[in-house]
């Protein structure tokens, strides 16, 4: 829709251009639906801001000239009426067999419905989730898990190739601390009185898995040397917690196409490759021992370290070489999404990227506020640190993975989120999925009774839609043609969130049309072309759901 009302304008303006009453390159016009249907469908400022950039041009004067060059470019096969309004707005009202026509895309399109082109087979690769095997996924990453599959559809609806990885963190302190924590606890429970470590992981989860030790190995741990025991233990215990964030990320709808070892990437000496690279390159230098990256060079406030005085390597050295074997891969563009505690690792990472050779957009990184958990406004405490903390799986099985998946994703990324388990779970208006899913299932449940009342689900091709005269029909069929505009946005500015805002504000008008109006009428043809409408919003509502990773159901 917008693209096709972005050409029809930028004609216009290459008019106005070739009688010289522009004397700038034109800018890509922005164009945007209108909240209120009084300033037309769509409306454009493209008069105003051109306008501020030329001497001696009022907004306004250029709007009306612009505004009559569109209606000249369109020739009325579109557009029912362009007006000016305000200081230089310019308001687009599409006509009723434009609407019509649009019904009938939407309905002949079916499940491809909203499909876009926009990344014409571009190679992504969205690495998100990726947190350590050293516990539990808590509601951060449940947050962080629906955001990555949720984007990882849009991309791959709107053309692109898309791979989902998580990298599992196997290697360094922290599998070490998690050896120590579940060795200590081992002992203890063999009765050996051992203090646990300061930095050690809490949480009952750690005992657990030193309660299947004892039942799998019995002593076994108690007759070998400590350093041996905690590294043998370290690998047990991470494989199965990591066994155990698979299970919990496929329950909640998230399967990966790869999961990336960092032990692997350092035995294969993918590390030490990529050091010999920047060094090469001269992107390092040594300074006190250390092997530094310069990191200043790209636009980062101090240099970093890759190889400390000991010899031993920083999380950073594994982290470059991590990207750069995704772009040896063949990916155009690499998507990560991590906490917001990384916000200060953002710029290094985009530093190191360039270095590699590629642009500094290649690698894009998403920050995830905080989730707040609350029960009817009463704060739910979280203490990461003393090992207390609700797990997704504890909120998923309480609220249902569709809630859980839809609540995550109503606000952009770097938004914080009030996450109110009680309201997650009411079947009324005030909770944003049931809202939406009911919808879907009010347009399941007349088809329904139409079937019942013998009424044939009509041909789209054979009904006559000009019959839906009604403000809040065209409204409807308005926001149905806004998906596939829905999606790209999504998909270009990495934010599917845009699809829960779509997705209440289409229900919300769906649900005021059913109160105040009858699909199934006493006019034979009225119905079936109110039938055809509520065919078309089932098929905008089901996708956008589909998208999102969150059922569509029929009955509720």
């Amino acid at each position: 829709m917008k693209g096709t009302l972005t050409n029809i304008v930028k004609g216009a303006l290459k008019l106005l251009a070739a009688e010289g009453k522009i004397t700038l390159t034109p800018p890509t016009p922005f164009i945007e639906m209108t909240r209120d249907r009084r300033f037309g469908d769509y409306a454009t400022n493209v008069a105003m801001i051109m306008a501020s950039r030329m001497e001696g041009v009022g907004a306004r004067d250029l709007a009306e000239e612009v505004a009559a060059r569109i209606w000249e470019m369109d020739g009325g096969r579109n557009l029912d009426e362009v007006k000016v309004a305000g200081p230089g707005f310019i308001n687009l009202t599409m006509s009723p067999a434009f609407w019509i026509g649009t019904l009938r895309s939407v309905l002949r399109e079916g499940g491809d419905f909203a499909r876009t082109d926009v990344g014409k087979g571009r190679r992504v690769q969205v690495e998100f989730v990726s947190a350590n095997p050293t516990g539990p996924l808590h509601v951060g990453h449940g947050r962080g898990a629906a955001l990555g599959d949720a984007l990882a559809n849009v991309l791959s609806y709107a053309g692109y190739e898309v791979q989902r990885e998580y990298y599992i963190n196997d290697a360094g302190n922290q599998i070490q601390t998690l050896g120590l924590s579940v060795y200590a606890r081992y002992l203890q429970a063999c009765r050996r009185d051992v203090p646990f470590p300061e930095e050690g992981y809490k949480g009952d989860y750690i005992r657990q898995i030193a309660g299947q030790l004892i039942e799998e190995q019995g002593d076994r741990y108690l007759e070998m040397p400590e350093e041996q025991a905690v590294e043998e233990i370290a690998v047990v215990a991470a494989g199965a917690i990591l066994e155990d964030i698979r299970q919990d990320l496929e329950e909640f709808g998230v399967r990966f196409d790869r999961w990336f070892s960092e032990k692997r990437l350092l035995e294969e000496g993918a590390v030490q490759a990529t050091l010999a690279e920047l060094e090469k390159s001269g992107h390092t230098y040594s300074h006190e021992g250390a092997l530094w990256f310069r990191s200043t060079d790209m636009g980062d406030d101090k240099d970093r370290v890759m190889v400390k005085g000991d010899g031993s390597l920083t999380y950073f050295a594994s982290d470059v070489a991590y990207h750069r074997e995704k772009y040896q891969r063949g990916f155009h563009r690499v998507v990560d999404i991590w906490g917001a505690d990384h916000h200060g690792y953002v710029a290094r990472m985009k530093a190191a990227v360039q270095a590699l050779g590629r642009q500094w957009d290649d690698l894009q990184v998403l920050l995830i506020q905080l989730v707040s958990l609350s029960r009817k406004g009463v704060p739910v405490a979280m203490s990461t640190r003393a090992g207390e903390f609700v797990t997704l799986r504890q909120v998923r099985e309480e609220v249902g993975r569709d809630a859980a998946r839809f609540i995550f994703l109503t606000r952009k990324a770097d938004s914080k989120l009030d996450f109110d388990l009680d309201l997650a779970k009411e079947q009324s208006n005030d909770n944003p999925v049931y809202y939406v899913q009911y919808a879907h299932a009010r347009i399941c449940s007349i088809l329904r009774n139409a079937g019942e009342r013998g009424v044939d689900l009509p041909d789209p091709e054979d009904v006559d839609l000009m019959l839906l005269q009604l403000p809040e029909e065209r409204e409807l069929i308005r926001y149905m043609a806004a998906l596939p505009d829905v999606v790209e946005g999504a998909a270009v500015s990495l934010e599917p969130h845009r699809l829960t805002t779509y997705l209440r504000d289409i229900s919300t008008i769906l649900h005021n049309y059913y109160y105040h109006h009858r699909v199934l009428a006493d006019d034979v043809q009225l119905t079936a072309s109110r039938l055809a409408l509520m065919l078309g919003v089932k098929t905008a509502i089901g996708k956008a759901l589909e998208l999102l990773g969150v059922s569509a159901p029929e009955r509720m």
